[in-house]
């Protein structure tokens, strides 16, 4: 996660003390409680195994892999979308300033790692794994013709040879991109953030000539990871359309052909790359960004190579399905997940999917293109097949409240109270917050930041203002040092991020969607508060998926779905999506008058933002 408050130089890596290795620490625990883990990407490798009663019969399982910020992940499921076991492994990352790297052999090893170790205590034998899904974050992968890294950090490290998604190091390429007419960027909200890759790539280009010259092969990390295992570079649809520019709307005859793994990537926009100065990669009918593209799920190569299933410890031929970006594996892992189950195929055009973790992605699809200003997409079949996918989101949610929790002087107190107790810190803060609310008889617990507001764009706004220069505001500090103090920030910041959402989800219904359900999975939503917040300031139900670890499942179904054992994404949805608990918004009209009103600061924030950019521009012109 992103901080100012570490002791280690920032050229290290993050985990900072902890020696890289990627043998496991194992935790049992048969059902994850609310906040029985951190919110962020673990530094520990962390083991989930609720093993079947007949742990020794033949079975159809799916894995699902998942690479956040932090962790690789594994889950096996098996055919009715029941987690049998999952295990987590950690990845090394270094932050230099605004550039943020890793390291492909690191995270295969990773992967490689959290798979024997998900598949040892689940006690599922190699044989029974049927199909396997990749998801992963849409950072950036260089390697050259040999598949060997090729370096992007100005270390010259060549194992540093992937740009975090959340790297920064690009905002005046993006500015430069932006500054054009190209006719792609209306499906990118109007402008192109400097977490897509036309912007990265620019960069490279610009700064690191011998590392451009280099590289055979550009690609999102799913997509490599599903290189790594099968042999075929063939892109995924959800990766190229949303990251990539590529319109993916060129392929709409090609949905009912049975075999799309082979379609020629006819969907790239030359102009737009020799616009921006990177014409070079038109060469080889685009080989180095991608010649074919699938759709998400459908089989590549023939399966597992004899290097990868040795190395993952399954069966050689295992399919492999075209990967998702992680948060839209989140999608597919949890949109169906409704308590009854609705007949309407545009019901799901009502729903929209949060992804919480490191940051949130808001997922949300339409039969009808919607183009929605600062708000990436509309993308075709970048999620569920013949849906329009918008695309919003927030940069920085669980690696702010982290931040916001660790620099505090309060912060080692706290810690040390949650681990004598031996419960999570944000468990601790939610019962102290719980306590305080009864001691100063306050009429709900959000009322205890009437005086303190988080506009929480400490890593600039992604939606719906697509601002990559907006900052992050606190107002209402004292020279209060206490816990009680840090409480109330924490539940200030959740707030601040739940406005954001709200913004978010306004926007998106004032162009055209209807959204009046929300979904939530990942990290953060495993705190209740962070949840009731939510529903309590969006005003709409959120429903909870039975499985928690829903981007696995979505990994999974990809799997499933390579494997043939559904014909395609959505069926493999319905036939493995489950709903858990339903969080309602309070029905006190008090919060929501409370919430009204803080939101309505949360907008000023960023106006006055605005206002004060403007002086001090003038004043240094």
């Amino acid at each position: 996660m992103l901080g100012e408050g570490r002791t280690q130089s920032d050229t290290t890596p993050l985990l900072g003390k902890h020696k890289q290795q990627h043998h496991p620490i194992i935790r049992f625990h048969s059902s994850p409680s609310a906040c029985s883990h951190s919110i962020s990407s673990p530094l520990f490798l962390e083991m989930a195994a609720a093993i079947s009663s007949s742990p020794t019969s033949r079975r159809f399982v799916f894995l699902g892999i998942d690479v956040g910020t932090g962790s690789a992940r594994a889950g096996l499921f098996d055919v009715h979308g029941k987690l049998l076991g999952s295990a987590s492994s950690p990845i090394q990352i270094w932050k230099e300033g605004d550039c943020i790297e890793q390291s492909s052999t690191d995270i295969w090893h990773a992967v490689c790692s959290a798979v024997k170790s998900a598949c040892s205590h689940a006690n599922v034998e190699g044989e029974e794994v049927k199909g396997i899904g990749f998801a992963a974050t849409c950072s950036l992968v260089a390697v050259d013709a040999d598949g060997s890294p090729v370096t992007v950090s100005w270390s010259g490290d060549s194992r540093r040879n992937i740009i975090v998604w959340m790297d920064h190091r690009a905002v005046k390429q993006a500015e430069k991109i932006n500054s054009g007419n190209s006719p792609v960027l209306q499906y990118c909200g109007g402008s192109v953030s400097p977490e897509m890759q036309p912007p990265k790539l620019l960069w490279v280009k610009e700064n690191l000539q011998e590392s451009w010259s280099m590289a055979f092969r550009w690609m999102d990390l799913s997509d490599w990871l599903s290189y790594r295992a099968t042999g075929d570079d063939t892109r995924s649809l959800c990766t190229t359309v949303c990251k990539w520019t590529y319109l993916g709307h060129a392929h709409m005859h090609q949905m009912n052909e049975r075999d799309s793994r082979d379609m020629e990537a006819c969907g790239w926009d030359d102009d737009f790359w020799e616009e921006i100065g990177l014409g070079d990669l038109i060469e080889g009918h685009h080989a180095k960004i991608g010649r074919s593209v699938a759709f998400p799920g459908h089989a590549l190569g023939s399966g597992l190579t004899p290097a990868a299933a040795k190395e993952l410890g399954l069966v050689v031929g295992t399919p492999v399905g075209t990967s998702l970006i992680d948060a839209h594996a989140g999608g597919v892992g949890v949109m169906e997940s409704l308590p009854e189950k609705e007949d309407d195929n545009e019901a799901i055009c009502r729903r929209m999917v949060l992804v919480c973790g490191t940051s949130t992605c808001h997922m949300a699809v339409s039969r009808d293109k919607l183009f929605i200003p600062g708000v990436w997409g509309p993308f075709w079949s970048a999620m569920i097949p013949e849906y329009w996918l918008t695309e919003g989101g927030q940069s920085a949610t669980g690696a702010l409240l982290d931040y916001m929790i660790e620099n505090h002087v309060a912060s080692p107190r706290l810690a040390n109270h949650a681990a004598s107790q031996k419960t999570s810190v944000f468990l601790l803060l939610n019962n102290m917050l719980e306590s305080m609310m009864r001691e100063r008889r306050s009429p709900f617990v959000a009322a205890l930041t009437e005086d303190t507001h988080v506009l929480p764009d400490f890593h600039g706004n992604r939606s719906p203002v697509a601002d990559p220069k907006a900052k992050g505001v606190v107002f209402g500090l004292t020279l209060d040092r206490s816990e009680q103090q840090l409480a109330r920030l924490y539940l200030a910041t959740v707030q601040g991020i739940a406005y954001g959402t709200r913004h978010i989800v306004e926007h998106c219904n004032a162009n055209g969607h209807k959204i009046d359900t929300l979904l939530a999975c990942g990290g953060l939503s495993k705190n209740p508060l962070f949840i009731q917040e939510h529903a309590d300031i969006i005003g709409c139900p959120i429903i909870l998926p039975r499985e928690s670890e829903s981007v696995l499942l979505g990994a999974a179904i990809l799997g499933a779905v390579a494997a043939k054992k559904y014909t395609c994404v959505s069926e493999a949805m319905k036939a493995l999506n489950a709903a858990g608990q339903v969080i309602h918004p309070s029905t006190d009209p008090r919060v929501k008058k409370y919430h009204d009103a803080k939101y309505r600061i949360f907008r000023e924030l960023y106006e006055q933002q605005l206002s004060q950019r403007s002086i001090m521009a003038q004043a240094l012109a």
